[in-house]
C-alpha cells in the first residue's frame, strides 16, 4: 500500500518504471522472493497475467517482445523459477528479441550461503543475455531499470536479466523516475547508401535475404515497394516470413528449412546478395553452405542494427550500421544510377508453383490441405503461433504470411513456444484471430498455459499435430539409425478430454474434409479450443514419409 509521504518501496519504485517505459503486460508466476512488487501490481495499471509455469510466462514475453519490438517483460522467482524461465531467455538470445526478467532473490545479507534456492544470476544466465545483474540499493532502481530497457531494446536485441533482492525490494527510498525509454534508431550515412545504390546499378541478377528484428510494417512496406520498382527477388529467412507480404509480385518464397529448391539455386546464381537485418545463422544459410566463409563468393551486402554482427561470420563487400527499419525508409527516396530491372516475378512465380496445392501424403488427414484451407479462409489480421517441430514445414510452405507480426515462433526452434504465444497475443490484440499450430509431444511442453487462457477468457484455437511421435528426431533417427526405433514413440492422452477438462472446447478431426467444420465449431464455441488432428506417423515432411527415408539410408548403407 502506497504511504503518503513521498517515500516509496523499492518494490513500487520498481512498478512505477514500468508503466513509465510503456509497459501494459506482465507475465508471471508469483513467488514470495517478491511479494513485494505483486503488492505493488495491485494498484498499477499494468495488465498482470498469471501463467502456470515460468518458462510459460518467459515465452509469453518474448512473444510480446517479437511483435512490439518493445521488452517484454516477466517475473519469476529465484532458483528454479528462474531456471524454469531459462528457456525463454534463450529464445529471446537467438531470436534477436527484447526482453526484460526480473528474478526474485534471497536477501543482501544470506547472500553466498547457498540459501534456500540462491543462485548467481549473472553467471546463470551470463552467456545468455545481453546484461545479467542484480539491484543492490533500492535508489539506484530507475537508473537499473532504465538501462536494462535501453539495453534489451537497442543495437541487437535480446534479453536482459535483473535479479531483486526481497530485503531491497521492501526498502523505502525518496528518489526520482527515469525519463520514458526511446528506442534508438541507427541510420545508414550518404556514403553507404551511394556505395550501396552502385552496386545494385551494376547487378544483373541480385536478391535481397530479409530476417531479424526491429522491423514495422512500415519498413515491410518500404522494402515492398523498393522491391517492386526494381523487380528485385526477396526471400525471407527462417521463420520470418511475416517481414514481406507473401504476394508482392517480388516475393521469392522461405529461406528455412526445405527450402525450394529453385530459391536456392537462384540465391546461388545471384551477382549480388543483399542481407538486411538478419544474422543468416545455420538454418537460412543452410548449415553454412551458401556462402563462402569469411568472404562470400557473391558480392555481399550486410545491413544489421548490432555492430558487433558485421563481420562477425561473414566479412561482406559493404557493410551498413543501421536498424531495418531506418534502412527501409532511407530506401523510399534511393536513386540508382542505373534502372535495373531483377528477377522478382520469375522468383515470385516459382514460389507461387510451389506452394500452391497441398502435396500427397499419407493418411486421412493433409496438414498441407488444412494449411491451404487456413489461409484461404482466415483474416488478414489472423495471428498464426507455433513452437517447434516437423509439422511447421507445412506451415512454412503453403499459408501466406501477409503482414507484419502475422507469424509468431522462435527461430531458435523452440519446442512448447505456440501455446504461451498465443497468450500472449491474444492478451496484446484481443480482437484478432489466433491460432496455434502445434505437434502433440510440441504441446505437451507447455500444453498447461491452456489453463491460462481459460482463465483470462482467451477465446483462441490450437492445432495439435497428432503423429504419436518426436516426428523431427524420429526423421533423423531413420536417416542415421534405419529401423532402430528409440525413445521416439510418444502414447498422447486424449487431446479433446484435456480441452474440455480445462473448461476449454475440444473436437477431433479424421478427415480432412471434416477440418471446416471443425475450426468452425470452435471458433464459434467463444471458448479456447483444441483441435485433435489424426497425422499418419508415415507423414513426416511435405515431400517424404519415414518410410522412405528409411530405405534410403539403408541402400546408401547397402542393408
Amino acid at each position: 500500500m502506497r504511504a503518503k509521504d513521498n517515500m516509496r518501496t523499492a518494490a513500487e519504485v520498481l512498478v512505477d518504471q514500468l508503466q513509465i517505459h510503456g509497459v501494459q503486460h506482465v507475465f508471471c508466476v508469483p513467488g514470495e522472493s517478491y511479494l513485494a512488487v505483486l503488492d505493488a501490481f495491485h494498484d498499477s495499471a499494468l495488465s498482470v497475467t498469471v501463467c502456470r509455469q515460468e518458462g510459460g510466462a518467459a515465452m509469453m514475453a518474448e512473444a510480446i517482445g517479437k511483435v512490439t519490438g518493445r521488452p517484454g517483460v516477466c517475473f519469476v522467482t529465484r532458483g528454479p523459477g528462474a531456471t524454469n524461465a531459462s528457456i525463454g531467455i534463450h529464445i529471446a538470445r537467438q531470436d534477436s528479441t527484447p526482453l526484460v526478467m526480473f528474478v526474485g532473490q534471497v536477501a543482501r545479507d544470506m547472500r553466498e550461503r547457498e540459501a534456500f534456492q540462491e543462485l548467481d544470476y549473472r553467471a546463470v544466465f551470463g552467456s545468455m543475455t545481453k546484461w545479467a545483474t542484480e539491484i543492490d540499493d533500492p535508489a539506484r532502481v530507475p537508473e537499473i531499470v532504465s538501462r536494462a530497457f535501453h539495453t534489451a531494446a537497442n543495437g541487437r536485441p535480446g534479453p536482459v536479466v535483473v535479479a531483486i533482492p526481497e530485503d531491497m525490494l521492501v526498502e523505502r527510498v525518496a528518489v526520482a523516475d527515469a525519463p520514458a525509454f526511446a528506442p534508438i534508431e541507427t541510420a545508414p550515412g550518404p556514403a553507404e547508401l551511394k556505395k550501396f545504390a552502385d552496386m545494385l546499378a551494376a547487378a544483373r541478377a541480385p536478391i535481397m535475404l530479409i530476417g531479424g528484428s526491429r522491423w514495422s510494417q512500415a519498413a515491410s512496406d518500404a522494402v515492398g515497394r523498393f522491391a517492386e520498382k526494381h523487380a528485385l527477388p526477396v526471400a525471407t529467412t527462417f521463420r520470418r516470413g511475416h517481414l514481406f507480404d507473401a504476394l508482392n509480385p517480388c516475393y521469392a518464397g522461405d529461406l528455412g528449412i526445405g527450402p525450394n529448391p529453385k530459391l536456392t539455386e537462384r540465391i546461388k546464381a545471384a551477382d549480388l546478395v543483399i542481407l538486411l537485418g538478419g544474422r543468416l545463422g545455420e538454418l537460412p544459410s543452410q548449415s553454412y553452405t551458401l556462402f563462402d566463409i569469411p568472404r562470400p563468393q557473391v558480392p555481399f551486402v550486410h545491413i544489421h542494427p548490432g555492430a558487433e554482427e558485421l563481420g562477425r561470420v561473414y566479412s561482406p563487400n559493404l557493410a551498413i550500421h543501421a536498424t531495418p527499419t531506418a534502412f527501409a525508409a532511407a530506401l523510399e527516396t534511393l536513386q540508382l544510377p542505373r534502372a535495373i530491372k531483377g528477377q522478382g516475378e520469375a522468383a515470385h512465380a516459382d514460389y507461387l508453383a510451389w506452394t500452391e496445392k497441398p502435396t500427397e501424403q499419407p493418411g486421412s488427414v493433409n496438414l498441407g490441405a488444412v494449411m491451404v484451407w487456413l489461409r484461404e479462409n482466415l483474416p488478414a489480421e489472423a495471428i498464426i503461433c507455433n513452437g517447434a517441430g516437423n509439422y511447421a514445414a507445412w506451415i512454412h510452405r503453403f499459408f501466406r504470411m501477409r503482414r507484419f507480426g502475422q507469424h509468431v515462433a522462435p527461430t531458435a526452434g523452440s519446442m512448447g513456444f505456440g501455446v504461451p504465444a498465443a497468450v500472449a497475443m491474444k492478451r496484446l490484440f484481443p480482437q484478432r484471430p489466433v491460432v496455434c499450430i502445434a505437434g502433440d509431444g510440441d504441446f505437451l511442453m507447455n500444453g498447461q498455459e491452456f489453463a491460462t487462457a481459460v482463465q483470462y477468457d482467451l477465446p483462441f484455437t490450437i492445432l495439435i499435430a497428432d503423429n504419436g511421435l518426436y516426428g523431427t528426431i524420429r526423421m533423423h533417427q531413420e536417416r542415421e539409425y534405419p529401423g532402430r526405433i528409440s525413445a521416439t514413440e510418444l502414447r498422447n492422452p486424449d487431446f479433446t478430454a484435456y480441452a474440455r477438462a480445462f473448461g476449454g472446447f475440444g473436437i477431433a478431426v479424421e478427415r480432412t474434409a471434416d477440418f471446416p467444420d471443425a475450426f468452425k465449431a470452435a471458433q464459434a464455441s467463444g471458448k479456447p479450443a483444441i483441435i485433435r488432428l489424426k497425422i499418419d506417423p508415415e507423414a513426416i515432411t511435405p515431400v517424404t514419409t519415414l518410410a522412405k527415408i528409411r530405405a534410403k539410408s539403408l541402400a546408401e548403407r547397402g542393408g
